[in-house]
């Protein structure tokens, strides 16, 4: 986990491939991660499990196929891949949410009350979440939007231009690379108002699209929507179900935040939780 860290604390840095460079500390911790994850590869392939199967042995499944598409270069990259996005965007979203809500009383209350609402109007109070009832689960929908809108998980993302095209009288030429900002577009306050204030309920009545929104980026947008973005809601909305209505908690130290330029908090995010029926000391 370390040097994962190391990785994404240093991915968006000057390419100067030089020793005590971010950019070298961060190719010299996806060396390391990629070397672990390819011993790890390497021992499931001797030893395949047939039973109660992860993520990995599919990947052993496919690369035992005659055929197959799949390298062990490309199977070790996918696990990489899904180290950064299940490491980076969900838990630190969800750690941002916790933060704002134990600053605002009254946004945890209504969020809360929606939660409890749902076990209220359940025939068995210990049944797993439905469908039905993660999709009545508005205010809550919000509240995982606008995290996401402040956190900007992924500040950066790459486009190459398939052909001339002019915007605010520049003309951008064919096969220039683009980098998109989505924090200029989240953070300003001509299209959210207020933009550095946790405000859930500016996402009333807006459902975004399961393409994306010019003024909402944090998934990405048109067909190269981020694949994850209905799971990774999904999973923040099942979390803080059961966080509100199980849990109460208060802040201990830490919830600076930073962005450099993804968001981090550099001295930890701190927080005691207790179970809801018990006081916090």
């Amino acid at each position: 986990m370390r040097y994962l860290k190391v990785f994404i604390s240093s991915v968006f840095s000057f390419p100067f491939n030089i020793p005590g460079t971010a950019y070298h500390r961060s190719l010299q911790g996806r060396k390391i991660v990629m070397n672990l994850l390819k011993t790890l590869l390497s021992e499931r392939m001797k030893s395949p499990r047939k039973e109660s199967k992860d993520f990995l042995d599919l990947l052993v499944d496919e690369l035992g196929k005659e055929n197959s598409m799949l390298t062990e270069k490309s199977a070790l990259n996918l696990i990489f891949v899904l180290l950064i996005a299940s490491f980076v965007s969900s838990s630190r979203t969800i750690s941002l949410a916790t933060k704002f809500l134990s600053e605002d009383p009254k946004i945890l209350k209504d969020l809360t009350d929606e939660h409890e609402e749902v076990l209220r109007n359940r025939d068995e109070p210990d049944s797993q979440i439905t469908w039905e009832e993660y999709k009545s689960m508005s205010f809550t929908q919000q509240v995982i939007k606008e995290a996401g809108r402040l956190a900007n998980i992924v500040p950066a993302s790459f486009r190459k231009t398939i052909k001339d095209f002019a915007i605010n009288g520049y003309v951008i030429p064919k096969d220039w690379l683009v980098m998109i900002y989505p924090p200029a577009t989240h953070l300003n306050p001509q299209i959210h108002e207020d933009p550095l204030t946790f405000n859930p309920s500016r996402w009333e009545g807006k459902p975004e699209s399961n393409r994306g929104e010019k003024n909402y980026l944090v998934f990405g947008g048109g067909i190269r929507y981020c694949i994850g973005a209905e799971f990774s809601k999904l999973e923040m909305a099942i979390f803080l179900h059961y966080f509100v209505t199980k849990c109460r908690w208060k802040d201990v130290k830490g919830g600076n935040i930073v962005r450099s330029p993804g968001l981090e908090f550099p001295d930890g995010y701190h927080i005691q939780v207790m179970p809801k029926n018990v006081g916090v000391l």
